[in-house]
């Protein structure tokens, strides 16, 4: 079904583009930090993510459009996404040892942030599976896992990054379920981790 309404484009688009994955991974960063270091302690803990995550890949992603080998910023295209997948794996493992070198521990989180990605590349081949609903879905288990409140609402807000993914004829309902359920499946193995092993 095709949906011509100007206010209901309009409110998908601001949706889509604010929700983007690399801001709502910043939100909940912010957030952790927020509710469990001190200032110091977050700028040790949040500069790493953003020097070699947040800003390369956002740069990555860029150049690339800038270039012309993605056609737009959402990497709509499942052809180009096998390229920007495999960048975001890298610049997660390379991340994931500066992180332990520095702090020696793992951080989970972004560990299983690596896995969902590695899942979603794999899923590549066959889907264009949502990477909007996927990697919001996760944020809201790493809510849930510190604010369940705030997890059961940004659950909800996943679904409707959802449905605008295919209002805006981004994704086909079978490719937001496709990114849905990868993310379920990563991110109930990632609370199962926090309530037994890691806390």
């Amino acid at each position: 079904m095709e949906i011509k309404n100007p206010v209901i484009l309009s409110i998908s688009k601001v949706i889509s583009n604010f929700f983007n994955p690399l801001v709502s991974l910043v939100i909940y960063f912010f957030y952790y930090s927020y509710k469990n270091y001190t200032w110091e302690e977050a700028s040790k803990k949040f500069l790493p993510i953003l020097l070699l995550l947040i800003i390369p890949i956002a740069i990555w992603i860029y150049k690339n459009v800038k270039n012309g080998n993605y056609t737009n910023m959402d990497v709509s295209n499942r052809k180009q996404r096998h390229s920007l997948y495999i960048f975001i794996i890298i610049a997660t493992v390379i991340f994931l040892g500066v992180d332990f070198y520095l702090h020696k521990e793992m951080d989970w989180t972004i560990f299983m942030l690596c896995i969902l990605l590695i899942l979603m590349q794999v899923s590549n081949f066959f889907i264009k599976s949502s990477m909007h609903t996927s990697l919001n879905i996760y944020v809201a288990a790493l809510f849930f896992a510190i604010e369940p409140v705030i997890g059961i609402f940004w659950f909800a807000l996943s679904i409707i990054i959802g449905i605008t993914r295919i209002i805006l004829k981004r994704h086909t309902p079978k490719e937001v379920f496709s990114g849905a359920s990868i993310a379920i499946f990563v991110s109930l193995i990632y609370l199962i981790m926090v309530k037994t092993i890691i806390f």
